[in-house]
Parts: C-alpha cells; structure tokens; sequence
C-alpha cells in the first residue's frame, strides 16, 4: 500500500475511530461516519440519539484541535488486514458553502443523512500526516526478529524530552 492507495481505502471506509483530546491531554475515542475530500475529513453532528447535545468530542476539538482517525479491516486471515491512520487538525466549518459541501459529501456516502440531513455542527479534519500498515504487504516475521514499523508519509512530531524529578 502507498499513500494514494491508503486515502483510497480512507475514503472508502464506512465507519472509523475518531480520537480527540481535552486540553489536558486526556484521550476520548469514538467511532465515527465521515467523508473525504482532498486532504480534508468532514463529519456531523447528527440526529442518532445521544446523552447530550453537548459532546466531548467538540469540546476537545475547541480546547485542542489535534486528532486522529483510524480505519481498518478485520478477517479471521491475518494475512488479509490493514490500518490506515490519519492526523490533522479538526475545526467547526464556520463557511456556509463548505458546511453545505460537506453535508451533499456526507449524504452522498450515507443514505440516512440523504433522508435526515445532520442538523448539529459540521466539522473539517486537515489532514496533516498519514500513516498505513498492510498484512500481506511483507513476508512474515521469524521468530525473535524486531516488528515492523508501519509506513508513514510525514516523520512524526519531535516528542517532548523526559524530565526526571531532582533528588532533594
């Protein structure tokens, strides 16, 4: 799998997981319908019942725009799976043509939004970095050799440096 053929299969997914953080850094992971379009994930808040109108999800997103997305394949045949995970920075579409845009994207790919369009929030992912992994792409492992690392496009973020507590 390259990069092309990973926003393929991005695209194509019908259902992923969205993980959000709060300002705190606390994690919150969903599942998720969504569009691609370009480099640029929409999805909705939409009318399947939920304990509040006031969600996580779109907190996080307010406190910290940074997330990510993954969609996979399952089959008893481990020969056959495959991830693709995506980040970006997440936003609530304020334009009207792109909120409008996004939803005819949305109902195009899901018949209930064609019948019920999301009457809440819309909300654009920036892609900034895709990263995949393919079963059947390598040969497999021998025992005691090191797991592969999965193919990215983008290097990933410089982590922060540990600090250890000083002794008194």
């Amino acid at each position: 799998m390259d990069r092309e053929a990973a926003l393929r299969r991005l695209g194509a997914a019908r259902v992923g997981r969205l993980a959000t953080a709060d300002a705190g850094g606390v994690p919150h992971v969903v599942p998720f319908v969504f569009a691609l379009h370009g480099e640029t994930v929409y999805w909705a808040v939409d009318r399947k019942p939920k304990r509040s109108l006031d969600l996580r999800r779109i907190r996080n997103i307010r406190e910290n725009p940074n997330v990510e997305l993954v969609v996979d394949h399952y089959e008893d045949d481990w020969g056959k799976l495959w991830w693709v995970r995506a980040r970006g920075t997440a936003r609530l579409v304020e334009d009207e043509g792109e909120r409008e845009r996004a939803l005819r994207l949305l109902a195009s790919k899901y018949e209930p939004y064609r019948e019920s369009p999301p009457p809440g929030p819309v909300v654009a992912v920036d892609l900034t970095g895709v990263s995949w992994w393919e079963a059947g792409a390598q040969p497999p492992l021998e025992s005691g050799q090191p797991p592969r690392t999965p193919r990215r496009d983008a290097p990933r973020a410089p982590r922060r440096p540990r600090t250890r507590p000083r002794s008194p």
